[in-house]
């Protein structure tokens, strides 16, 4: 009798189902990776969320899709069941449910070319990445002295642009990097030749710009110009790069993420450097404007200085009057003063005051003797004297002290009394205050 343990002998590990479905997915994604698959839509749904699932089925099969919401650029034509698409995007699993599907990155209608389908999905990317942001373009230089041409030395475009370059600017220094502009490998070889030139080297002097040129072509010819190592060379080029690549309705990513774009070779050739021709119009009307200049400056000079000179003459002219004007009132002045006046002057002046001093004595004499005796008779009137012919005496202490009030007197004190006709002596036996009515 056999064990159930031997008909179903165990592995060596049991599963969870999330391990077996990541272990699922995992293998999944590492086969297939990014796919492009064609079928019909059927069973669309647009989520309130903006994300979008449907089926894409042919006659044998089915496989779930999902459009993420901001996984693809708007569409121009919203999605119906029954359309015939293409898709391209990572086969995976939906672990939740246990389905195999596509996260789809591109769609376009069936028939479109897949050029151009990764044309627009490279062109996005490195959109969202700031590799075309209008802010890090640089500006070309105005008078360059040497560019750097990256192109087929047999195309018949370097032949068109060196022809307008040579004519426009003979000055300019050309160093041109051949390289293969179409078929395999050619994307590497530009890629390349760009990092070359933008780098300082010993072999030429460096460089002012870089120009990427080729003639036009159809999407396929031009197609290593949208691959993203030369877009990424551009990119990190040290130097302004100018894209001149087919003709003016080509576009190629390197147009995107250049510093300019030209729309031809040509018109390269005329937008990177000025016409030697306008530029010598431009001396001839630069030189003749300066000269313009030049005469209208020295005609205001000379104006200024026939103003200044004129205005310094008039100014001498009044100095110099006020200056003699000065001298002759000096000279008047001292005219006046003159030694010989001065002691002629001096001289009468002496001669006036010797006759009025032989004059005054007498004189003088006369009006001293009038004011003596009046003030003599204002003196007798006034005086001591005349007060004691009036009947008046004057006291004094032995110290000759005039006695005004019997405070200072005292019983035994000796005074003197003057009189009109002499003086004499006593001693006060009593003192007697006189009393004041008024007290």
């Amino acid at each position: 009798m056999q064990l159930i343990s031997d008909l179903f002998p165990q592995t060596s590990k049991i599963f969870t189902v999330f391990e077996l479905t990541r272990r699922i997915r995992a293998a999944l994604e590492t086969k297939f990776g990014a796919v492009w698959v064609q079928g019909e839509i059927s069973n669309y749904r647009l989520q309130p969320s903006g994300h979008q699932y449907f089926a894409l089925k042919d006659q044998r099969a089915k496989i779930e899709c999902v459009i993420w919401r901001d996984a693809v650029a708007p569409l121009r034509q919203p999605l119906v069941d029954g359309t015939q698409v293409q898709v391209y995007g990572t086969v995976t699993v939906f672990e939740a449910q246990g389905k195999y599907q596509i996260n789809v990155q591109i769609i376009q209608p069936r028939g479109v070319g897949l050029l151009q389908a990764k044309f627009e999905a490279l062109k996005r990317k490195l959109q969202a990445e700031g590799l075309f942001a209008p802010e890090r373009k640089r500006p070309l230089p105005k008078f360059p002295l040497r560019i750097g041409i990256v192109t087929s030395p047999s195309g018949a475009a370097i032949r068109d642009m060196l022809n307008v370059l040579h004519r426009r600017a003979p000055w300019l220094q050309i160093l041109i990097n051949p390289v293969r502009v179409q078929g395999a490998g050619a994307a590497q070889e530009i890629a390349v030749a760009i990092h070359e030139l933008a780098m300082p080297s010993k072999s030429f002097a460096p460089l002012d710009l870089i120009v990427i040129t080729r003639g036009g072509g159809s999407i396929e010819d031009l197609w290593e110009f949208n691959e993203e190592i030369v877009v990424r060379a551009i990119f990190n080029s040290a130097l302004p790069i100018v894209s001149a690549i087919g003709h003016e309705i080509d576009f190629t990513i390197c147009d995107f993420v250049a510093d300019l774009r030209a729309p031809t070779p040509s018109a390269a050739a005329e937008l990177i450097v000025p016409d030697v021709a306008d530029l010598r119009l431009h001396m001839d009307n630069c030189a003749r404007a300066l000269g313009r200049e030049l005469f209208n400056r020295v005609r205001d000079a000379q104006q200024r200085l026939d103003h200044a000179r004129e205005t310094l003459r008039r100014c001498l002219s009044h100095k110099i009057d006020s200056y003699k004007r000065g001298l002759l009132h000096i000279a008047t002045a001292l005219q006046a003063r003159s030694p010989a006046r001065e002691i002629a002057v001096r001289r009468n002046r002496f001669v006036d005051l010797h006759r009025r001093l032989n004059a005054s004595p007498p004189r003088l004499v006369e009006n001293a003797k009038q004011r003596f005796n009046r003030t003599e008779g204002i003196l007798r009137v006034l005086g001591p004297d005349a007060t004691l012919r009036r009947g008046y005496s004057i006291t004094t202490d032995e110290s000759g002290n005039v006695i005004q009030t019997v405070a200072v007197v005292h019983p035994r004190m000796k005074i003197r009394t003057r009189v009109s006709d002499g003086e004499f002596g006593s001693d006060v036996a009593v003192v007697v205050p006189t009393t004041d009515s008024n007290n």
